[in-house]
């Protein structure tokens, strides 16, 4: 079966809002609905559905998946995986190599520094004394869904996006909505930009005096359910599940204890109560902000998360991770509830998709099931690389910098040395093609030619960026997994995303 293209979802919602379906009378065709409700999960996988369907209540993951339309093979096919590029990638509809969010960090050339995707010294936080809002969506090179529904209504549309994170945040909220709000893990607050807002609502001065933070992680984490009942994942006390700062891996989780560890509210993030938190906000949104009072369509995303940065430390087959998925269950119910009670079943349309899918670690794949899998140390690749170039070109700081899918040299220095950059491309894509755990190595300039090989190569050329991405673009082998030595990494090798429409129109149309 053909995966379906996001261009394809993103177009499909916007005909819905905006239309209504040929298949209605006419005067049915010309209601519109009141609001779109995106309900977007980091880090998810298609199979926690089937594998934890029968602990789900009626009302929530249920209820869209039996009365709404499900599309069972939609694909992100991208380089890199992670909540930043997926975000962008399912609201513009298009690839990174057009939207541009290559990564959610990447290095600078013109200005020879690291940037990260949102970050814009120009605006200021809105709602904390922090930098955490000191953001925009310029670098994003392309229209969202929710811009072009901003155009169509000539600006009467509302627009406003809910997350944990803040590229999730910008990146669906687009260039030209009315607000977007994420979680400041150094004030445990939700705030803002200047970039989106100018004064900060006073309903949401009020909700952050609720302190949800500091309030919930003094609360333990403990499971939903009597913890013999979790039969779909392994023992909580599972030897090869790192946990949290790799030693805390059992229930109850202490999170109090762990905000002390990394002195601010990151730890929250990876609970239930932060989805919560989530849910909360977004109900009170509705509520101030006059969604749906009009005759234009409103668009609302509220962006979940997987547990978060320690989605890696525990893993798809982990207790935790069934418990955070039965109580995201209850709150999808309840944002579910409070939509259809408050505009109408008949006036909104939600859809439920992943900007992320999650790897299974390659600790328990190799030694549960003896695949061929093993951890990738980027950092002894990179000094093994700089002490073959050392001795092949000189004592030179030939790299500018690195992550997990590239490597960026010293064009300089090159320059310097008057050094071929593209015989330097392909001389440093065949030394890393060498290691084991990589499936492909590219120069960039081959890249740039469009010369595509084969298959594996597609990933790369939807992701390749000239001014942005490396010299040296490489993808590791499947359930591969890439690793630093202080440097914790929320890396996935999956592109297999959920995709379910609900509403009062789609079962007018069969599952693809």
């Amino acid at each position: 079966m053909k995966y379906v293209g996001i261009g394809f979802i993103t177009v499909l919602i916007l005909i819905f809002a905006q239309t209504g379906f040929s298949q209605m009378s006419p005067a049915e065709s010309q209601k519109t609905p009141k609001v779109v409700m995106g309900i977007v999960i980091e880090n998810m996988r298609p199979d926690y559905i089937q594998r934890y369907w029968n602990k789900f209540g009626e009302k929530g993951f249920k209820r869209l998946y039996t009365q709404g339309a499900v599309c069972t093979n939609v694909r992100l096919i991208q380089q890199v995986q992670n909540y930043a590029s997926g975000t962008a990638t399912l609201f513009t509809g298009v690839n990174p190599s057009m939207h541009g969010i290559i990564n959610k960090n990447w290095y600078d050339k013109f200005n020879e520094r690291e940037t990260e995707c949102t970050e814009d010294s120009y605006y200021i936080t809105v709602g904390a004394d922090t930098k955490a809002g000191n953001a925009s969506p310029k670098k994003l090179l392309s229209n969202t869904i929710t811009d072009i529904l901003k155009i169509y209504s000539m600006g009467k549309s509302k627009v406003f996006s809910v997350a944990l994170n803040r590229e999730s945040a910008i990146f669906s909220a687009g260039h030209a909505a009315n607000g977007a709000y994420w979680f400041d893990v150094e004030s445990g607050r939700m705030i803002s930009s200047s970039f989106y807002v100018n004064m900060f609502p006073d309903w949401v001065r009020l909700f952050n005096s609720e302190n949800y933070a500091e309030k919930y992680s003094y609360r333990n984490w403990v499971p939903l359910l009597p913890e013999a009942s979790y039969t779909e994942s392994l023992r909580d006390d599972y030897l090869l599940e790192k946990g949290y700062f790799g030693k805390n891996n059992t229930f109850p989780h202490t999170i109090s204890k762990y905000i002390k560890e990394t002195e601010d509210f990151k730890p929250f993030k990876t609970t239930p109560s932060a989805n919560l938190m989530i849910k909360d906000f977004v109900v009170e949104l509705m509520e101030n902000e006059k969604i749906g009072d009009d005759d234009h369509t409103d668009f609302v995303t509220s962006v979940f998360s997987s547990m978060d940065y320690e989605n890696g430390s525990f893993g798809p087959a982990s207790l935790e991770m069934e418990d955070t998925y039965l109580y995201l269950d209850k709150y999808i119910a309840e944002l579910i509830d409070a939509c259809e009670n408050k505009f109408g079943k008949e006036n909104v349309i939600f859809f439920l998709t992943a900007n992320t899918s999650a790897s299974y670690p390659a600790d328990y794949l190799k030694e549960e099931f003896h695949l061929p899998v093993d951890n990738f140390n980027i950092e002894s690749t990179i000094a093994l690389l700089t002490s073959y170039l050392n001795i092949t070109y000189g004592e030179e700081k030939w790299i500018d910098y690195f992550d997990e899918h590239q490597v960026y040299f010293n064009h300089k220095l090159l320059t310097k040395h008057k050094l071929d950059i593209n015989q330097f491309q392909v001389a440093i894509s065949a030394f890393i093609d060498e290691f084991e755990g990589v499936l492909v190595s590219m120069p960039a300039y081959l890249l740039e030619q469009g010369i595509q090989a084969n298959w594996m190569l597609e990933p790369l050329y939807k992701t390749y960026v000239k001014s942005r991405s490396g010299d040296c673009l490489f993808m590791l082998k499947e359930g591969w997994q890439p690793g630093y030595k202080f440097k914790k990494v929320n890396y996935t090798d999956q592109s297999h995303i959920p995709l379910v429409f609900y509403g009062a129109r789609f079962p007018l149309f069969p599952n693809y």
